[in-house]
């Protein structure tokens, strides 16, 4: 019985990108999507579910996408709302790269320090991308400090992940321009830049003078990129003393972990990979 791949896509074509990667992962049947939302996704659904038997429904997944990460989000739980008893896939949701980027930059940090009492920043932290990332942080036990331009919106963050993590210790902070940036990053032995892309949050020398820094990692690969000391193509390159990735640095681990992730779909029918399972997976794919 061949695996089929559906991929259901919040934007009007799916992603071209996240058909690649389902190609290379090995995927055999690849049935793409566009525009799928909470008003039209059950019948896709059910046409997942009813086709096979129990037994063969591993044989069947589903993989969520699409450029807005909340109308993913509000996706993933309607497909999953549409599951019971054993007639159900395993569906996978990774809209704009969010999970399996924030898991692969968290891995790679954690390859090169303990994480557990860790001092870390997150720059961009209200978005999708750095939403993740604090709150695998935060499962690792580090200390994180959320930064946003408006305090208010990093206090939604960090409330959203103490209702998941209740013992996390998250702070939240502001700041609005470089030099506010460069102030809130002092003291933190790491630093994450999740921002959206043309967002400079540290200017050129900037990790040189932030005190007690270790690893930074930008993952923003759009001019400008998110710290311009740090070039997409950085892995663990050593400057000032700081450990740096960059975007495409942090791409090899984000790639490997996607593939890996689609082709665990097919294990069984009863996976939902979302931040933390990929994030787990990511660490196997790190070899920590």
């Amino acid at each position: 019985m061949k695996p089929i791949l559906m991929q259901f896509d919040t934007d009007a074509l799916p992603s071209s990108f996240d058909r690649v990667v389902a190609v290379d992962a090995g995927v055999e049947q690849l049935f793409s999507y566009g525009n799928v939302n909470g008003e039209n996704v059950t019948g896709l659904v059910h046409g997942a579910i009813f086709t096979r038997g129990p037994a063969d429904l591993k044989h069947t997944a589903i993989f969520i996408g699409g450029s807005n990460v909340l109308e993913g989000e509000r996706l993933l739980n309607k497909v999953t709302k549409t599951f019971f008893g054993p007639m159900r896939v395993s569906v996978m949701m990774d809209s704009n790269g969010c999970n399996t980027t924030a898991a692969a930059a968290v891995a790679i940090a954690k390859k090169h320090m303990k994480l557990e009492g860790a001092s870390a920043i997150v720059l961009g932290a209200t978005g999708p991308v750095g939403q993740r990332v604090s709150e695998l942080l935060a499962l690792e036990k580090a200390e994180v400090t959320l930064v946003s331009r408006t305090l208010d919106r990093a206090e939604s963050t960090r409330d959203a992940i103490r209702a998941r993590f209740p013992d996390a210790r998250i702070n939240r902070s502001s700041a609005s321009t470089p030099e506010e940036t460069e102030a809130a990053c002092s003291g933190h032995q790491l630093v994450f830049a999740a921002g959206a892309a043309g967002i400079c949050f540290l200017t050129e020398g900037s990790l040189a003078r932030i005190e007690g820094l270790k690893l930074a990692v930008d993952l923003n690969a759009v001019p400008p990129v998110g710290i311009a000391d740090i070039s997409p193509m950085d892995k663990a390159t050593d400057k000032s003393g700081v450990i740096c990735y960059g975007a495409l640095g942090v791409g090899g681990l984000k790639m490997k972990v996607h593939k890996q992730a689609i082709r665990s779909l097919f294990a069984n029918n009863d996976q939902v990979l979302e931040t933390q399972p990929i994030y787990e997976l990511a660490l196997q794919v790190a070899g920590l």
